[in-house]
């Protein structure tokens, strides 16, 4: 796969999902850990280092994105500068899309599972759209 087509994958998947999806967004930053050792401040401190924070969060429709630019200049607008976006998506079922209750839990829920370290299932872009592998 070229460099940032993973993106454009993920909207044409979703859109090709019998069921109506809700594309889910978190953007984190990173943060120096309170508990943090010196060699962690050092990298840190050079852009290398820290725990990823969650900053804000958002859904979407496959179809209201035209592609990651659109995603990023959205973020912008909204919210202070981030360092990574997890996505996920949410299914409907029988024709319609998920509800406002289930995408607000399923937010909350990959919310914490950012702060929590544990975002092993969601899909990882930096600020440009390029695909991470984050360990």
């Amino acid at each position: 796969m070229k460099p940032n087509q993973h993106f454009p994958q993920l909207l044409a998947a979703a859109a090709a999902e019998p069921e109506p999806q809700r594309l889910l967004f978190v953007f984190a930053g990173a943060e120096l850990p309170d508990n943090a050792t010196p060699e962690q401040d050092a990298r840190f401190r050079s852009g290398r280092g820290g725990a990823l924070a969650p900053l804000m969060c958002v859904d979407k429709a496959p179809r209201d994105l035209a592609d990651f630019a659109a995603l990023v200049s959205e973020a912008e607008r909204a919210g202070p500068p981030w360092s990574v976006v997890f996505a996920a998506s949410l299914s409907g079922q029988a024709g319609r899309p998920p509800d406002k209750a289930r995408i607000d839990l399923a937010l909350e829920t990959m919310t914490a599972a950012v702060r929590d370290g544990r975002f092993g299932g969601f899909a990882a872009y930096g600020p440009e759209g390029e695909f991470l592998e984050i360990r």
